[in-house]
């Protein structure tokens, strides 16, 4: 048994929050870079410009990339050797929001009673906390601010068999187009298909976490991921929705097995601040 002390996580928390508002990924740069080259809307051209120029500043300056510094969401994959000594692992990681949140002087925006009073918590916890008990006796840790106009774009639709992979398309494509610019494109789009109605909708959020330009394994998968992003960039939406051929970067697809009686299928779309990282302990 190898033993992870608590305040070490809570300090990796603090600074990859930190990290992912203040920088995006080597991946996103190139793939906005790639897009501002390629794309034919002059509006879209310009707007592809002005985001590539705040990833910038916001580096340089460490300054968060957007406004919306979002829900802290966080992937605990905790090695069955490792334990976590000196605290609670949960406890540990809400401190880690907690000074992110504050050292950073980045946007609070987690309420309480979110059906009422929507009183502010003031240091954005409750982190939502998803955790796997993986091989090992390490802890990896992925830290996603998700920013509230695209988590709102989010769609579960609890399909039948009979719809087939033309329904997995036809539901995509409504839930972009139907998004337009709300969600801040050019975005990334992650699809689960399959297991019940929450393992789908965490599937699609997982499926955010991959690199642009990495396909899923399973070739089908990958086949599919590309005839969406294809048919997604012929939607016209362009970059934050002012026409163009760059709605989407990347459509990210991962698939578990279903139940014979349906096919859950879960759209969640990330917008161009595509804001993770991620560190191992």
């Amino acid at each position: 048994m190898r033993d992870i002390d608590a305040k070490e996580v809570t300090n990796t928390v603090a600074r990859l929050f930190l990290e992912a508002n203040y920088n995006l990924t080597d991946d996103v740069l190139a793939a906005l870079k790639t897009a501002e080259i390629h794309e034919e809307s002059e509006a879209g051209k310009e707007v592809l410009r002005q985001i590539i120029r705040n990833a910038d500043i916001a580096a340089k300056e460490q300054i968060p990339l957007c406004q919306d510094c979002g829900a802290a969401v966080v992937f605990l994959e905790l090695g069955q050797d490792a334990h976590i000594a000196g605290g609670d692992l949960n406890v540990a990681v809400n401190t880690g929001v907690r000074q992110a949140y504050e050292k950073g002087y980045l946007r609070k925006s987690m309420v309480t009673h979110p059906f009422s009073s929507r009183a502010n918590t003031k240091d954005n916890t409750p982190a939502i906390i998803h955790t796997e008990i993986v091989p090992g006796d390490r802890l990896k840790i992925i830290v996603v601010p998700k920013g509230g106009g695209a988590e709102n774009m989010s769609r579960l639709v609890m399909l039948t068999p009979s719809a087939g992979r033309q329904g997995i398309i036809d539901n995509v494509l409504k839930a972009v187009d139907e998004a337009g610019s709300n969600p801040c494109p050019p975005v990334i789009v992650g699809v689960g298909i399959g297991g019940t109605a929450e393992k789908t909708l965490l599937l699609a959020k997982q499926a955010l976490l991959r690199k642009i330009g990495e396909h899923n394994a399973d070739p089908e998968v990958a086949e599919l991921e590309k005839e969406l992003l294809e048919k997604v960039n012929r939607l016209g939406i362009g970059p934050m929705g002012y026409g163009g051929r760059t709605t989407a970067l990347a459509v990210n697809v991962e698939v578990f097995p279903a139940h014979i009686a349906g096919m859950p299928l879960a759209i969640n779309l990330n917008c161009h601040s595509v804001r993770h990282k991620e560190a191992v302990l």
